[in-house]
C-alpha cells in the first residue's frame, strides 16, 4: 500500500464532519482540521521514505514516483499551514465551518491529482477540485467581483477540463491503456501514433488554460475577492497543477517538438508580460497576483525548453514563497512603513546599467566554466536560462554600481550577484541528481531549438534593461500614459469580462 494514499481519506473524514456543522465557531473543527492536515502531511512524509527504501510503485490507480512524492509532500505542507493560519482568519466568520470542510476537501482532491496512476482519476480530480474550488472563490457571495472571478474560473478551468479529457480519449485509442507510466513508457520507445500526437497538443492546451496563461490570465488577478487562505492556496499550490501535468507526462510532451515550442512562446510571453504589468501594480495582493502568473509563465518556459527537473523545482519554491507571501501580505505595508529612508535612491545611469550587464554577464560566465569543468558540459537551454536569470541580478547590480551608491551597496549587489549564480548551477545539480532518469533529458538543440533560445534571451535582457532605465523616462508624458495600460494588463481581462458578459454582474 502506497502511505500517501490514504492522506486525502484522512482529509476527507474531516471534511464531512465539518460540512455537517457549517456556521461560525463550529466547536472543535477548526482544530480536527488543522490536526486531519497535519496527519496528512505526516503520511505524505511516510510515502517519500517509503519511496526512497523501496523505488517506484506504478500501474494502479495511483502512483508512487520522485514527481508524486514531491508534490505530495509540498501540497501536505501547504494545507497544514494554510489550515492552522485558517484557524485565527476565520474565526468567528459566519458559515466558518463550511470554509474549513471546503479546504479540506480541495487539498483532499489535489492530493489525489498529484498521485493518480490513471488518466480517469486525473480527469476527475481536476474536474472535482476545480467545483469545489468555485465555491471557495465565492465565500463571500453578495460581491459581485467574487461572482465574476468564480465565473472566469469556471470557465477557464472547465475548457482545461474538457482539453484534458479529450487528451484522454486520443491515448486511450493510442495506446490502449489509461495507464500514466505505461504511457510513458511507450513514448519512450517509439514514435507517437497520431492519436498521441494530437493528445499532446491537448495537454499542453490543458496546462497553459490551468495556469492561467496569456491571454486568459485575468481571473488569476481577480481571486483575492475571496478570504486570503483561499488565494494563498490557489497561487502557492493548484495553480501549479498545469505544470504538474505537464511534468507527469514529460516524455509524451517532449517527443512533440511543436508542444515544447508552443510552450516555449507563450510561456516566455506569459512571463514577460506578467513581470511587466506586475511593475506598475500598487496594491500589495494585486502584485503578487501578476508575479504569480509571470512565474507560471516562466516555469512554462522551462518545460518547452526540456529542463524538467528545474521545473519541478521551481513548482516547489514558487509555491513556498508564494504561500509564505500572500499569508503575510497584512503587515507588508507595515513593514514598508517601518524602514527608515535615509535620502534619496540612487538611480543609475546608462554607462551603470551597461557595466552592471556586462559585469553581471562576465560573472555568470566565469561561474558556468568552472561548472563545466567540474561536473561536465551544460546544455545550451540551461545556460540560456541561466543568462535570463542574471539578467535579474544585474538589475541589483546596476543599484550598486550608480554614482550616488555607497560602496556598501556595490559590494552587496555583487555579492548578490555571485550567489545567485552559485545557486542556479547548484541547484540545477542537485535537482538533476534527485530526478535521474525518471524525467526526460534536455533535447539536442537543433535550428528551431536555437532560434527559441535566442529570442528568449533577447525578450528578457531588453526586459531587464528598460526595468533599470525605467527611473529615467518614467515621469515622461508618454510613460505615464503607457503605464495607465499596462497597469491594466492593455485590457485583456476587460475584453474577457465583456465576452462573458461580466459588466451586467
Amino acid at each position: 500500500m502506497i502511505l500517501s494514499s490514504l492522506a486525502p481519506a484522512a482529509l476527507a473524514v474531516v471534511a464531512a464532519a465539518a460540512l455537517l456543522r457549517p456556521g461560525r465557531r463550529p466547536k472543535l473543527v477548526p482544530v480536527l482540521a488543522e490536526i486531519a492536515s497535519l496527519v496528512a502531511l505526516a503520511l505524505c512524509v511516510a510515502g517519500a521514505v517509503q519511496f526512497t527504501l523501496n523505488g517506484p510503485v506504478t500501474g494502479g490507480w495511483l502512483r508512487l514516483d520522485i514527481v508524486s512524492t514531491v508534490m505530495t509532500c509540498l501540497v501536505g505542507f501547504i494545507g497544514w499551514v494554510v489550515l492552522r493560519y485558517s484557524r485565527t482568519y476565520l474565526d468567528g466568520a459566519d458559515r466558518e465551518g463550511r470554509f474549513h470542510g471546503l479546504m479540506l476537501s480541495v487539498l483532499a482532491l489535489v492530493l489525489l491529482l498529484v498521485q493518480a496512476g490513471s488518466l480517469w482519476l486525473l480527469v476527475a480530480a481536476f474536474a472535482s477540485a476545480g467545483l469545489v474550488l468555485r465555491q471557495l472563490l465565492l465565500f463571500y457571495p453578495d460581491r459581485a467581483p467574487a461572482q465574476r472571478a468564480a465565473a472566469k474560473f469556471s470557465r477557464v478551468w472547465g475548457a482545461g477540463d474538457i482539453a484534458l479529457l479529450i487528451a484522454t480519449g486520443l491515448l486511450w485509442a493510442g495506446f490502449g491503456t489509461a495507464d500514466i507510466a505505461a504511457i510513458n513508457d511507450a513514448a519512450k520507445a517509439a514514435p507517437l501514433p497520431a492519436a498521441a500526437q494530437a493528445a499532446v497538443a491537448f495537454i499542453v492546451l490543458a496546462a497553459l488554460l490551468k495556469t492561467a496563461s496569456f491571454p486568459l490570465h485575468g481571473w488569476l488577478t481577480e481571486v483575492m475577492e475571496a478570504p486570503t487562505p483561499v488565494s494563498a492556496l490557489l497561487h502557492a499550490g493548484i495553480i501549479n497543477g498545469g505544470g504538474v501535468l505537464l511534468i507527469t507526462f514529460a516524455w509524451l510532451v517532449q517527443a512533440s517538438p511543436a508542444a515544447m515550442a508552443a510552450l516555449v512562446l507563450l510561456g516566455g510571453l506569459t512571463a514577460v508580460f506578467g513581470a511587466l504589468v506586475m511593475l506598475t501594480q500598487s496594491a500589495v495582493k494585486t502584485a503578487l497576483a501578476w508575479s504569480t502568473v509571470a512565474q507560471m509563465g516562466f516555469m512554462l518556459l522551462q518545460c518547452g525548453l526540456g529542463l524538467w527537473p528545474l521545473a519541478l523545482l521551481h513548482i516547489l519554491a514558487h509555491s513556498l514563497y508564494k504561500a509564505h507571501a500572500f499569508l503575510s501580505s497584512g503587515g507588508a505595508v507595515a513593514a514598508v512603513q517601518a524602514v527608515r529612508r535615509p535620502g534619496p535612491v540612487a538611480t543609475p545611469g546608462l554607462a551603470a546599467v551597461l557595466r552592471a550587464f556586462l559585469l553581471a554577464l562576465a560573472l555568470y560566465a566565469t561561474v558556468a566554466v568552472c561548472f563545466i569543468l567540474v561536473w561536465g558540459p551544460k546544455s545550451p537551454q540551461a545556460l540560456a536560462l541561466g543568462a535570463i536569470l542574471v539578467f535579474g541580478v544585474a538589475y541589483l547590480v546596476a543599484q550598486g554600481l550608480a554614482d550616488a551608491a555607497p560602496r556598501a551597496l556595490t559590494r552587496r549587489t555583487l555579492l548578490a550577484s555571485a550567489g545567485a549564480t552559485l545557486a542556479y548551477f547548484g541547484f540545477q545539480a542537485l535537482a538533476a541528481w534527485m530526478v535521474g532518469a525518471a524525467l526526460p533529458g534536455v533535447p539536442v538543440a537543433g535550428g528551431l531549438e536555437w532560434a527559441l533560445i535566442a529570442l528568449t534571451v533577447m525578450s528578457f535582457g531588453i526586459l531587464a534593461v528598460a526595468q533599470a532605465l525605467f527611473p529615467h523616462w518614467a515621469h515622461h508624458p508618454a510613460a505615464a500614459g503607457l503605464r495607465v495600460h499596462v497597469a491594466n494588463g492593455f485590457y485583456l481581462n476587460a475584453a474577457f469580462d465583456r465576452l462573458m458578459g461580466g459588466f451586467r454582474t
